[in-house]
């Protein structure tokens, strides 16, 4: 019987992907292992394998094609003996992305129905569907705009008298599924406290204007268009939801770094250099900041927590993201165990990191995960900023640039390097006073670096 290929989950996250290339074609024979196709995300661009013997019987999507859902066949593999005549012709395109049925269903065929529904169809494409029976009219946000729910959030949501509206999916392209309904009963979210949560401020609601309501704003002719891409619609979906469900709150502090720029200055200058005058590495301030930072953590190990719904996870290590800008947008690759490695080993391993996310090199478990984030602006001439939290991490660390500056000292005026660091938490999991300690005590190992090596 032939075997069907799919689209694989290249993280627990991913919802749909584009397959950006095939190496193979119709009539190939392949073998086990053999890679057959990329896949591209947000995140990476990842190797299909083959798992099983067999040759290439039919490709259903083509190269290129976007929004290829997980679990969608695209392609057939024929085994030993069989034919294309064997495939049958129902094989549909995975790409055909169809509103809801208007029939009632089942609770698994209503989870199916979640799973292959669009995630973010536009009212055109909805035109004419209607929700599973017994979910009641689609609901619509306060500027008029349809709201995207799968048949099954939209029951459970009714059944449980929550107020779609209210809710921001974390389906893909924004669509509420399953997950979010669960999350809002777990919250205590009922319709009236929902509908009451609601910005009222005109009538929008906390996703704001819609994408015709932005354009009615301005002239044609005097903007370009351009389509957000995978990565783009990730960090707003996230990011948006981060602001709107994690209670920031920031401190900052300003750190003397001229001890940290003359050890720099020396272990640099103590680098072996090959023949062509190259040193054989060469630390940054941001490689004292990620070990800094991982070792705070550590002495105060409370505060490398995270929220996890009703609980609050406190890790054992201390797996540092870094902000990392591409094009087009920003990865946070993880150091894992940061604390325990050397600075050479925090600065190759930086190094390497964000070489791949600029190629999209990156597997999954590089870039997910971890406790907390350093965002780094300080190259940028930036003084200070505040970061938004990346979930589920509890922390963010910002750091601003290293600047001269004059300060008093027991009635003299003096100069020094400094810089200024910006914490952001989630109040959920660290406490302001906790938020406070921390910063301290980085401040103490940032401003004496031996320390951070005790």
């Amino acid at each position: 019987m032939p075997i069907n290929i799919t689209m694989p989950a290249l993280s627990p996250t991913m919802e749909e992907g584009t397959l950006a290339k095939w190496h193979v074609k119709e009539g190939d024979t392949v073998s086990s292992g053999d890679v057959i196709a990329e896949i591209e995300t947000d995140k990476a661009t990842m190797e299909v394998e083959a798992v099983d013997e067999g040759t290439i019987g039919k490709i259903l999507v083509d190269e290129g094609s976007e929004n290829v859902k997980v679990n969608a066949v695209i392609a057939v593999l024929l085994e030993e003996g069989e034919s294309a005549d064997d495939i049958k012709a129902d094989a549909g395109s995975p790409k055909a992305e169809k509103a809801p049925e208007p029939e009632a269903k089942t609770n698994g065929e209503a989870k199916e129905a979640a799973k292959a529904a669009p995630a973010g169809a536009t009212p055109e494409a909805a035109k004419g569907s209607t929700p599973a029976t017994g979910a009641g009219p689609a609901p619509t946000k306060g500027d008029g705009n349809r709201i995207f729910a799968s048949p099954l959030a939209r029951r459970l949501a009714k059944d449980a008298g929550i107020d779609l509206a209210a809710l921001s999916g974390s389906g893909p392209k924004g669509r509420i599924v399953k997950a979010d309904i669960e999350k809002a009963k777990k919250d205590g979210v009922s319709g009236k406290a929902a509908a009451a949560a609601a910005p009222a401020a005109g009538g929008q609601m906390a996703a704001g204007l819609g994408k015709q309501q932005v354009l009615s704003l301005y002239e044609e002719g005097t903007y370009e268009l351009v389509p957000a891409d995978g990565m783009r619609k990730t960090i707003a979906a996230r990011l948006t939801e981060a602001k709107q469900t994690v209670p920031h709150f920031y401190l900052n502090m300003d750190c003397r770094i001229d001890a940290l720029l003359a050890a720099r200055e020396q272990i640099n200058g103590a680098a072996k250099k090959d023949k062509d005058g190259k040193p054989e590495y060469k630390l940054s301030v941001n490689d004292f900041i990620m070990k800094a930072w991982a070792v705070a953590l550590q002495r105060l190990p409370q505060a490398n927590a995270t929220w996890a719904g009703d609980s609050i996870l406190y890790h054992k290590r201390s797996d540092v993201a870094v902000a990392v800008s591409v094009p087009g947008g920003l990865f946070t690759p993880v150091v894992k165990s940061c604390d325990t490695k050397t600075l050479r080993e925090i600065s190759a391993e930086v190094k390497d990191l964000a070489t791949r996310a600029r190629s999209k090199k990156l597997a999954p478990h590089e870039y997910q995960g971890g406790s907390t984030a350093v965002s780094n602006l300080g190259m940028y001439g930036i003084s200070n900023f505040a970061a938004v939290i990346n979930p589920p991490h509890g922390t963010i660390l910002a750091v601003g640039k290293g600047e001269e500056r004059v300060y008093a000292e027991k009635g003299e005026i003096k100069t020094g390097n400094f810089m200024t660091v910006t914490l952001s938490c989630d109040h959920r999991s660290v406490d302001g006073a906790l938020g406070a300690e921390l910063l301290g005590v980085f401040k103490q190992l940032i401003e004496t670096p031996t320390m951070m090596l005790a």
